[in-house]
Order: structure tokens, then C-alpha cells, then sequence
């Protein structure tokens, strides 16, 4: 493949085993990286490395709200592969659907260790790996328009993801000082097996929901639009690009639904 945007550059991606994670490790490892496919899901990030290769793809359990295990997922990419070029933070739960008058806080604080905490830990290793070797790496989180716009999400998982634009944009000013970039895509609604098992329904009728809502008619957004998207923050087309929130949502975060729209 003559136009290999990762040749030879090691990505580690949490929440690898199905959705996002899946289309981005798959499409990272065809431009040419080296992935570490990091999930709780071991039997789906195991058959994700057999579609992939194990030549180029290494599974890894690792549960982002358990530090030490985002740690030695870090140790394992480092004794394999020498290197860590990419982070692509990108676990996550939606939770559950309550509003505010019957949130389930347990619940809640779920949502936060892994959504929040997990990005953050994920960052703090990876930029360890980064500094220590004078990589110049790229740091990509899974946001939301969730982020940009109330009543689009659950209210925890909102709270998740303005929590990570924030943490997006803190790290980048730190990160910065050492050629780290940091960044964050933010999709709107995906028929991943995260929003369809959320809401029990199938993919295409939660495409067909998201198509409804959606500004951008006559394309249906799939999870490969978004690992397309962290592709590009990944690789070095977007060299001075940091602290950036790079929304996939077909202008819906852009536009007032109150005069065109019904």
C-alpha cells in the first residue's frame, strides 16, 4: 500500500474489541502501525487480532478504570513493539438512561472512572512512554457531541465528555512543551454495540434514528467515518494540530433546530 499514513508507528487503542476502537485498529494496522488491541471483551479483541494479523496485532486485557492494568498495557506495547507513537483513548459506557430525578449515582461514578478517570490514566502512561523516548506522539480521546451540546447524551455520559474535551485541552498545554500532541474526536450517534445494546435496539434502527435528527441528509454516519477521523489527528497531516475537538457530527452541534428544522 503506497499511501501507508502509519508506517511504522505503534498504536495502542482502548475499547478495541467492537465499535470505534475495531474500525480504527483495523484501519490503523492497514496504513502500516503496529496496534495494541486493548479491551475488557477478551474474546472479541482476540478475534479482532486474528482479522488483523498477528503480525501486526497484539491483544491486551486491560479494564482503564484499574490503573495498574492501563500500566502494564503500556509495558506490554513497549516490550513488543519498542515504542509508543499513538494513543487512541477511546473506551467508554454510555450508562444508564435515567434523568436527573432518578439518577442512579453508583452508576454514575461508574461512568466517570471509566470515561474520565480511564482517559486520564491512559494519557498519563502513555505520555510517560512518550517523554521518556523523546516521541514526538499523538494522543487521540473519544469525545462526543455529547460535549458540545446538552440533552444529546445521558446526563453522566454528557458529564463524561465535556470532562474529556476539558482534559483534552488541559494535557495539550502541558504535552505540548514535549511535540506531544493531544486531541479529541467527538462523533455523533454511531450504531456501535455500545449505543444499541444502551438502548436495546438494532444497528439499523439506530441508524435510521440518527439519520432523522441528522443536518447531513443522504449518508449514514458508521463507525469507520470516525476511525477515519482519528486516522487523520493519528498520522502527520495533522502535525500542529493539539487541543483540538474534531467533531463528526454533520453540523449538528453548529446549527439552531428552532427556524429550519422541526
Amino acid at each position: 500500500m503506497s499511501n501507508q499514513r502509519l508506517k511504522g508507528k505503534v498504536a495502542l487503542i482502548t475499547g478495541a474489541a467492537s465499535g470505534i476502537g475495531e474500525a480504527a485498529a483495523k484501519l490503523f494496522a492497514e496504513h502500516g502501525a503496529f496496534v495494541v488491541v486493548a479491551d475488557v471483551k477478551d474474546e472479541l479483541g482476540h478475534e479482532v487480532v486474528a482479522s488483523i494479523g498477528q503480525e501486526r496485532a497484539t491483544y491486551a486485557h486491560c479494564d482503564v478504570r484499574d490503573e495498574k492494568q492501563v500500566e502494564e498495557t503500556v509495558a506490554i506495547t513497549l516490550d513488543k513493539y519498542g515504542r509508543l507513537d499513538v494513543l487512541f483513548s477511546n473506551a467508554g459506557v454510555l450508562g444508564p438512561l435515567n434523568g436527573i430525578l432518578d439518577l442512579d449515582m453508583a452508576a454514575f461514578d461508574n461512568i466517570i472512572a471509566v470515561n474520565v478517570r480511564g482517559v486520564a490514566t491512559t494519557i498519563k502512561h502513555a505520555a510517560r512512554a512518550m517523554v521518556a523516548r523523546k516521541i514526538r506522539g499523538s494522543i487521540i480521546c473519544t469525545a462526543s457531541v455529547a460535549a458540545s451540546v446538552g440533552g444529546s447524551g445521558p446526563h453522566a455520559y454528557t458529564t463524561a465528555k465535556h470532562a474529556v474535551l476539558g482534559l483534552v485541552r488541559s494535557t495539550c498545554s502541558e504535552l505540548g512543551a514535549h511535540g506531544i500532541r493531544v486531541n479529541c474526536v467527538s462523533p455523533f450517534g454511531v450504531a456501535t454495540p455500545l449505543v444499541c445494546d444502551a438502548f436495546d435496539l438494532k444497528p439499523s434502527v439506530v441508524e435510521a434514528n440518527s439519520a432523522a435528527i441528522s443536518n447531513l441528509k443522504g449518508i449514514v454516519l458508521k463507525a469507520a467515518h470516525i476511525a477515519e477521523a482519528a486516522l487523520f489527528l493519528a498520522s502527520d497531516e495533522s502535525a500542529f494540530m493539539s487541543g483540538h475537538d474534531l467533531v463528526v457530527d454533520g453540523g449538528f452541534t453548529v446549527i439552531s433546530r428552532s427556524y429550519y428544522h422541526n
